[in-house]
């Protein structure tokens, strides 16, 4: 089979849209599909290895621009270039199905699905139940919106949001990692980082709803009770103030980043708001670290196996509350087993042949007599 998978989002920025969109096609490319990607901007020949992806299977629209998008800025292009390319992207990849992530996106998404003539899958990534965005859509996309043949939704929680705005039922598939990338080694001696307890924040440092400020202002009460903690914190953006107890990493690529979890005793996302799924929790728990995280819907949902809440959960914004769970997870054995387990669930081995069997109801009989009903 042949299938475009189209993401609104600029490749060389990273984000958690853009590497499902290239997990997912190294993962089709790897079940013995072709995958064709589309996107703003390109991937250098570094991204293209570790995507595992031929040059020739990533197609650009061209450049992006910045827009402020759901708390995060986001580069996108749209336009009659873009339009143009889309199209000319379309007709030379003779695709039997195209896959649009984020479908009513101002960018390479929303042009392809108005100008797909192939049975359509949409995968909706955002989860802001009062989004003015998703709302306007529902009411001036409709024709766009009718075009989809199925949706996915990468959480109940995102589900809801467009069932509310866009009264479509898309069925839930969370977001896949692959665990061979994941290594979880013992500990030598009591932490897993060397001689001291380590505690990690991966995430972009610009976005305030990433929630760092709240793990600053949450140092002081770690420190009081473990002197000797060093709290690393990696992602793109401005450098922070670093202290006795902080250590500024960077940005990290995605190997450096797994070897840092892999040596981390307790991972944080102290995020504020606007997440619809958390990959990085699952990515932490593949790499047994213990996991403390808000009181977010989705990472709550996602946090929670049949034995229940897995992982330390605070409140949103409080950074006494932030302490005292870092603490508490230190002093505690973590459950390994249980949260490689639970993150396993999410392999691409589980999540891409759920993807397939969209696909297989998209391009079903009835869903062409919707097409052209």
């Amino acid at each position: 089979m042949r299938v475009g998978l189209v993401c609104p989002y600029d490749l060389r920025s990273h984000g958690g849209v853009q590497a499902q969109v290239l997990g997912l096609a190294r993962w089709l490319t790897e079940a013995g599909h072709e995958a064709y990607v589309l996107a703003p901007g390109t991937l250098s020949d570094a991204r293209l290895a570790e995507a595992e992806l031929a040059a020739d299977r990533v197609m650009s629209t061209g450049g992006s621009v910045a827009v402020p998008y759901n708390g995060s800025v986001a580069r996108v292009a749209c336009g009659p270039i873009s339009s143009l390319r889309v199209r000319r992207w379309l007709a030379e990849s003779d695709l039997d199905l195209l896959h649009v992530h984020e479908p009513i996106t101002p960018s390479a998404s929303v042009l392809a699905v108005r100008a797909a003539e192939v049975p359509v899958v949409a995968t909706f990534h955002t989860a802001t139940p009062g989004s003015r965005s998703m709302a306007a859509a529902g009411r001036l996309l409709g024709d766009t919106i009718a075009r989809i043949d199925e949706g996915i939704a990468v959480s109940r929680v995102a589900a809801a949001v467009v069932e509310r705005h866009l009264g479509l039922q898309p069925r839930v598939i969370g977001n896949g990692i692959r665990m061979t990338d994941f290594h979880a080694p013992a500990p030598v001696g009591r932490w897993r980082g060397g001689d001291h307890p380590r505690v990690t924040f991966v995430g972009r440092l610009r976005e305030r709803r990433k929630g760092l400020s709240v793990l600053l202002a949450a140092v002081e009460g770690i420190v009081r009770q473990h002197p000797d903690v060093e709290i690393c914190v990696a992602g793109a953006g401005v450098p922070i103030p670093v202290g006795a107890n902080v250590r500024y990493v960077g940005e990290l690529t995605d190997h450096q980043r797994n070897q840092l979890l892999a040596t981390s005793d307790v991972f944080v996302a102290p995020h504020t708001g606007r997440e619809s799924f958390g990959i990085v929790l699952l990515e932490a728990l593949a790499s047994g670290a213990a996991v403390v995280a808000s009181d977010l819907p989705a990472f709550v949902e996602l946090l929670t196996d049949e034995a229940g809440p897995l992982g330390w959960i605070v409140e949103t914004g409080s950074a006494e509350s932030l302490a005292q769970a870092v603490i508490r997870a230190l002093a505690e054995p973590v459950p390994t087993a249980r949260g490689r387990a639970l993150a396993a669930e999410y392999d691409w081995q589980m999540i891409g042949p759920a993807v397939l069997d969209t696909y297989a109801d998209a391009l079903s009989p009835h869903a062409a007599g919707r097409r052209t009903g």
